[in-house]
């Protein structure tokens, strides 16, 4: 029973499929082969828009790369503290942008406050030579409380960045969980909500290795071919990566398991919820739950096999589910967790 991460599922018996079928016969290097050019075509027809799409494998690559493009060495980029360039990329973002400056700002439930960034750029001292330069604004979206940003909020924020000339970066690791909880097109939930740059997230909703760095505006790509190859994620055998693309938005793949792995979380944190000294630290609008439990369930979860991680400090654990979440396995962890109550 797995709840630790999205990061321990497997593949998709389609992406795995897809791959398969990529591996047979020869084909052109570096991204210049027909499955490459089909993610190409799929990704401009997703987002109903021309753009630009370099598939990569991680999404710290991802993160990182498209924070170079956007935030020149003396360049300060704009993220909630808890966000993932943050927390967990290992400096990452520094080092790809050759020391650009993260900026942290505060905000309820992993969401930056709408003040707290018209603050920040108000007293951020443009053209003053002795700070860094405010070029960039990064969301998470999912959060990495879970939470999903509404369409008015992405507006309002990247609106706010816009009017001073910043850009705007989305770290999408659970782009497809948000656009499942929303309802709304990929469109709606990117470029015409005012991101510039998407950090597209496959990996965490069934693919093996697979992420995509999407410019809505090609021409802010031209350099980007470069960085990708200097940062070693010019992949020689490109189709694997471009196999796993297109598989994944095939057929609304990545939306039916983002809305599996919505609905299992759903599911499991109303009931995790509900037992006595059961209490949800975020809304849950993805596919993870941060809860406070009382020592006698986590520790009867543990036991009955249940993974699941403890989370800072203040008694806080996490679930997450994902793609392959076997509702018999949320139902079989809530009832341990209820014998413990």
């Amino acid at each position: 029973m797995n709840f630790s991460s999205d990061n321990a599922s497997g593949v998709a018996p389609q992406i795995m499929a897809a791959l398969a079928a990529a591996n047979e016969g020869a084909a052109a290097a570096y991204g210049h082969d027909p499955v490459t050019k089909a993610a190409e075509a799929a990704f401009t027809d997703l987002f109903e828009c021309d753009l630009a799409v370099f598939p990569v494998a991680t999404g710290t690559a991802a993160n990182a790369l498209a924070l170079s493009a956007l935030a020149p060495p003396w360049g300060q980029i704009y993220c909630h503290r808890n966000a993932h360039v943050e927390e967990d990329e290992a400096g990452a973002p520094e080092m790809f942008t050759g020391g650009a400056k993260l900026a942290l700002l505060d905000g309820g439930h992993g969401k930056i406050g709408l003040e707290a960034l018209q603050n920040a750029i108000a007293t951020a001292g443009f053209g003053v030579q002795h700070h860094p330069q405010p070029t960039a604004l990064s969301l998470s979206q999912s959060t990495e409380a879970g939470t999903v940003y509404s369409l008015d909020e992405l507006a309002a924020l990247a609106a706010a960045a816009h009017d001073a000339g910043l850009a705007v970066h989305m770290d999408g690791a659970r782009f497809a969980n948000a656009v499942a909880h929303l309802g709304c097109s990929p469109a709606e939930a990117s470029w015409r909500a005012g991101v510039d740059v998407l950090s597209f997230g496959a990996t965490k909703n069934g693919a093996m290795a697979a992420e995509a760095v999407i410019f809505f505006d090609p021409a802010k790509a031209d350099d980007f071919l470069f960085r990708r190859k200097r940062a070693g994620h010019l992949f020689s055998k490109m189709r694997y990566l471009s196999a796993q693309l297109v598989a994944y938005v095939r057929d609304d793949l990545w939306l039916d398991n983002a809305r599996h792995a919505n609905a299992s979380a759903q599911a499991l944190s109303e009931g995790l919820a509900a037992l006595e000294g059961g209490e949800l630290v975020h809304p849950v609008h993805a596919n993870e739950i941060f809860v406070r439990l009382p020592t006698a369930v986590t520790s009867a979860m543990r036991a009955g096999g249940i993974g699941f991680q403890h989370w800072g400090n203040d008694g806080q654990v996490r679930f997450v589910c994902a793609f392959d979440t076997d509702l018999a396995d949320v139902e079989r962890a809530l009832n341990i967790a209820r014998s413990a109550t």
